[in-house]
């Protein structure tokens, strides 16, 4: 591994303040949600990034394209990576906890081993894949419980929205892949809240009409903080870890949000997890750690050199 793609300290400190404001966002989506509905809270959170973000491209001199292609690009990565998972996430987040939908949707990494092995040549999939999704899934079922197969419980919906969203963002990480990898990150981070933009006004104005602007302080202060330190500055942050230690350590935020929304979800809102949930978080943590491969790597070098 070369130096700058090492986990070192700072790249450890970007990814656990990552960790912090990505797991911040279930929280502020709950309390966002008590005045404001789903598909609303999620047109806020990327209609006020868009020029946060132009700002940032501006001082870094980054210039726009012109080609219609880019153009329809960002407008499927806005589709998958955040007007799709954001709003069947926060829909979900009516009737789940927030520590629970950052638990679900923990799966993402799973996921997207499995539709890159699916449909990109160069990441085969493989049985260390696989069983990394199956243990993922069962973690999944656990969480859930048997009887999510003998009755309807919305909750039961509420879970398998943020789990749809998981893998909205695992083909997001795919079209990326084939369509964007060309231009600069934070130049992509740009054109996916600018399509996603475009794509939530109509969706929000048929749905839900005319977003209300008569919003308690706090309802405004999590829309905002959304927008600005889950989105903006989030975005940034990943880009910085990616670029210092590589995608593979970039990864590990997915097992980090979790306990950063449990502990903020326990804190601010209340929340209570059972033993059966964080029993299935394990499990999709042991389903990561297989689906990356290096701790058993690691594991087989020291019985080697044992």
């Amino acid at each position: 591994m070369t130096p700058a793609l090492r986990l070192d300290a700072l790249s450890i400190a970007l990814l656990l303040l990552l960790a912090s404001v990505w797991g911040g966002s279930f929280v502020l989506a709950e309390i966002a949600l008590s005045e404001v509905p789903p598909l609303t809270v999620t047109l806020h959170r990327v209609l006020w990034s868009v020029p946060l973000l132009a700002l940032v491209l501006r001082i870094r001199g980054i210039a726009l394209p012109r080609a219609p292609r880019i153009w329809g690009a960002w407008l499927m990565m806005g589709a998958l990576n955040n007007a799709i998972p954001f709003s069947l996430i926060f829909w979900g987040q009516t009737r789940i906890d927030a520590s629970l939908a950052a638990i679900l949707n923990a799966t993402t990494a799973m996921f997207g081993a499995v539709v890159a092995g699916l449909l990109l040549r160069d990441e085969p999939l493989s049985g260390r894949k696989i069983a990394g999704a199956l243990l993922g899934l069962a973690g999944v079922a656990w969480i859930m419980g048997p009887e999510a197969l003998r009755d309807f419980d919305p909750a039961n919906l509420a879970q398998l929205a943020v789990l749809g969203g998981a893998l909205s963002y695992a083909f997001a990480g795919v079209w990326a892949r084939r369509a964007l990898s060309g231009q600069p990150p934070l130049l992509n981070a740009f054109g996916m809240v600018a399509g996603s933009s475009l794509l939530m006004i109509p969706l929000v104005w048929a749905v839900d009409g005319a977003p209300v602007l008569r919003l308690s302080g706090e309802v405004w202060a999590a829309l905002l903080a959304l927008s600005v330190f889950s989105t903006v500055l989030a975005y940034v942050l990943y880009f910085a870890v990616l670029a210092r230690a590589g995608a593979a350590n970039v990864l590990l935020v997915t097992l980090l949000i979790p306990p950063f929304a449990i502990a903020l979800g326990v804190m601010v809102l209340g929340e209570q997890i059972g033993s059966r949930t964080l029993a299935g978080f394990a499990l999709i943590a042991l389903g990561f750690a297989v689906t990356d491969g290096r701790l058993l790597r690691r594991f087989s070098a020291f019985r080697a050199a044992g």
